[in-house]
């Protein structure tokens, strides 16, 4: 070349004249003072012989991100709405991020490492971006599979990157519950919401098991909650009747009188709209909104959230985050604390592995460890 550089020309597989250059002809030359590091000539042709030897499809089959994406996705057919809606949001997330429309044969290791890292700088919590890359990486895997790409650009372990700022779920001490119970149970706003919080904090019912229980769901004479479905609502698909996470999550929750009593005075006081919705075929939802539509999960976040608030800005000692998931997190404790059976607790939460029952949920403290040591010490 005029400018010193050395040029090798080929044929790719689409059948197009390509060009590659450099400024040295073997890997032993020197550069020339000033030029940035590179491959030699030499170099780069043989890795676009080994290419075309295992028919490596030459820049990626021209498909950015954002396409790879797309079709990796179209291939997951009967997926969960909730899988779904996770799809869209990274797909759209991918829309509007340069690193979307980047060409997938360009993207390297440390590209994709940079850019979960920018992710959580811009505010993404730990959660979210291990979902993006739990999408990212098999779509990628897609694309090594089919001779796209040499190497997964997102097979490495997220924590070796990005830090875990995932919020650990304490659960509430026996004086917190008392407390929130009695702060909802006397104020006049939320006071309405009392007997729900309340069997949350005493059955370790799911949330969306919680708002898709309907009447026929509550036993009376056997004195049991039965929970075989979900309540989810999304974005473009609306409400939903799905099933439990798991094959466990189909079970019967056994009712204490004081629960009982809560699911009595909340039928009584039911509304009672001109027309029943009817979501999948099931009707007759506990809890109802202002437009007569099942509340869910969203409707309970802000309630708890909204209790919280007005109790810290009233008393100097300040409650946790309270959600309905600590009430779920707070009964598993709560019952471990209390010895009973882990297989019995599994069955009552619905976890499908003994291990999310007896490691993630059990939270136990030095009151719990005291008592424990006091038991023993009589035993003997």
């Amino acid at each position: 070349m005029s400018d010193g550089r050395y040029r090798y020309k080929y044929v790719d597989s689409f059948e197009e004249e390509k060009y590659v250059y450099s400024w040295k002809l073997d890997r032993n030359d020197r550069m020339p003072a000033g030029k940035k590091a590179e491959l030699s000539l030499r170099e780069k042709e043989k890795q676009i012989a080994a290419d075309i030897f295992d028919q490596i499809v030459p820049d990626g089959g021209r498909m950015t991100v954002i396409t790879l994406v797309e079709k990796y996705v179209s291939l997951k057919t009967g997926v969960r709405p909730s899988t779904e809606a996770g799809y869209r949001t990274v797909l759209n997330l991918l829309e509007k991020e340069e690193f979307g429309h980047k060409r997938i044969d360009k993207v390297k290791l440390s590209d994709a490492k940079v850019w979960l890292i920018q992710l959580q700088k811009k505010g993404r919590g730990f959660s979210t971006i291990r979902t993006i890359r739990g999408i990212l990486s098999p779509a990628f895997q897609m694309a090594v599979d089919d001779d796209l790409i040499r190497k997964n650009p997102f097979g490495f372990e997220l924590a070796t990157v990005i830090y875990n700022d995932s919020v650990t779920r304490e659960s509430l001490t026996r004086e917190q519950e008392r407390k929130f119970l009695q702060f909802v149970k006397e104020d006049n706003h939320f006071k309405k919401y009392y007997d729900g919080i309340y069997i949350l904090l005493n059955t370790g019912l799911r949330i969306s098991e919680f708002v898709g229980l309907t009447k026929k769901d509550i036993d009376f004479k056997e004195m049991k909650i039965n929970v075989d479905h979900q309540l989810q609502r999304y974005g473009r698909i609306g409400y939903k009747i799905v099933e439990p996470k798991t094959d466990s999550g189909v079970r019967q929750i056994p009712m204490t009188p004081e629960v009982a009593e809560c699911f009595r005075r909340i039928i009584k006081t039911r509304k009672k709209p001109k027309t029943e919705p009817i979501i999948d075929g099931y009707a007759g939802f506990l809890f109802l909104d202002k437009d007569n539509h099942p509340m869910v999960a969203m409707h309970w976040e802000k309630y708890f959230q909204h209790i919280c608030q007005k109790y810290n800005k009233i008393y100097k000692v300040q409650m946790p985050k309270v959600t309905p998931h600590v009430c779920r997190h707070t009964f598993c404790s709560r019952m471990a604390a209390a010895r009973m059976n882990p297989k019995t607790l599994q069955y009552i939460m619905g976890h499908s592995d003994i291990g999310v029952t007896l490691n993630t949920y059990t939270h136990l403290g030095f009151e719990e460890a005291s008592e424990e040591l006091r038991r023993l010490s009589v035993g003997e």
